[in-house]
């Protein structure tokens, strides 16, 4: 008996993005100082923590990103976990040149990188590794410093941001349930 092993279809990006765009995802500004004092940042949909022990936060960033090269070659960020009134912060960081932090407060942390006013929680971090990952590369931080701000965290759903009520979860109907026999064991 042979066994014939053959290629799967290719997965159509389109229809990847649609399965994937089910999930909601956090919108978190990763930042960074230049050397010379400039803000650098860009807004990810994959930042997560990954460790407890040793603390680490991992995200995605696609490889044509021109920003992440100058954050990287700095060896640390701030990942600035958005609140939902952070519309605005997300689209001026998701734009292209120089001018991301034009409308964009912030103050410096303790490791040198813009924590931006207003987010919901802040996560001051090293670059520990980094890893190509198709056409991203995925990061690896080791956590300095830690924060809670106020609000809650900002969303991304099917092309539509968002709060944790704006898709809520269906709620099953509370049904009887039969008695518990009293066994007096616990």
């Amino acid at each position: 008996m042979s066994i014939i092993i053959t290629e799967p279809d290719p997965i159509d990006p389109a229809v990847q993005r649609q399965v994937f765009g089910a999930l909601p995802t956090g919108v978190t500004a990763i930042t960074g100082l230049t050397e010379e004092g400039t803000p650098r940042g860009f807004v990810v949909g994959t930042f997560q923590s990954l460790s407890l022990d040793p603390p680490l936060v991992t995200f995605c960033v696609d490889k044509g990103s021109s920003t992440w090269p100058t954050l990287r070659s700095l060896g640390r960020f701030t990942a600035n976990i958005l609140s939902t009134e952070q519309l605005p912060v997300c689209r001026s960081l998701s734009r292209k040149g120089d001018e991301k932090f034009k409308d964009v407060a912030y103050t410096e942390s303790t490791i040198g990188t813009p924590r931006i006013n207003g987010a919901a929680a802040w996560a001051d971090c090293e670059v520990l590794s980094e890893v190509v990952a198709g056409d991203h590369y995925m990061i690896v931080g080791a956590i300095v410093n830690l924060e809670a701000g106020s609000g809650e965290a900002l969303l991304f759903r099917g092309g539509k941001f968002g709060d944790f009520n704006l898709w809520p979860a269906p709620v099953p109907a509370p049904t009887a349930q039969p008695a518990a026999a009293t066994t007096g064991k616990a």
